[in-house]
């Protein structure tokens, strides 16, 4: 789909696009820098569309943030075709990931994730109940 670069910042939108898939993995700016080599303050510049990500650079946050390159481009190829939720952001997920980052011990953190993905994964089985017309499915709590 062809796009008018008068309407689209296309380095605003990849950066964006970078923040949004770092954060949904859980990832701080520090932690893509140092597996890149480059600074937190390059990452940031990145992510905000102040400084323009090479080919070879985005192939490599790509790599680094298991996405096709194609998914951090405006379009019908974009965000949406592997970024788990095409979603901006909000407010609660992003403090979830900086206080789940800040717990060192593995442990806790095995267990919240594995609640998180059990809640998940039980809304996921309500929703396609009811999406095949199971709505008297009652989903069960013990």
């Amino acid at each position: 789909m062809p796009y008018d670069s008068d309407d689209v910042n296309i380095d605003k939108v990849i950066g964006e696009r970078i923040r949004e898939r770092r954060i949904s993995m859980g990832l701080t700016q520090d932690q893509i820098g140092d597996a890149l080599g480059i600074s937190y303050q390059q990452v940031q510049k990145y992510e905000t569309g102040t400084n323009r990500v090479s080919a070879s650079r985005l192939f490599e946050i790509a790599c680094l943030l298991e996405a096709p390159v194609s998914n951090f481009f405006p379009g019908e190829a974009g965000a949406s075709d592997g970024l788990e939720g095409d979603f901006a952001p909000s407010r609660h997920m992003i403090e979830l990931v900086r206080k789940f980052s800040r717990i060192e011990n593995q442990k806790i953190r095995s267990g919240i994730l594995a609640l998180v993905r059990s809640v998940a994964d039980e809304c996921a089985a309500d929703i396609n109940a009811l999406a095949d017309g199971h709505a008297s499915a009652a989903p069960s709590r013990a």
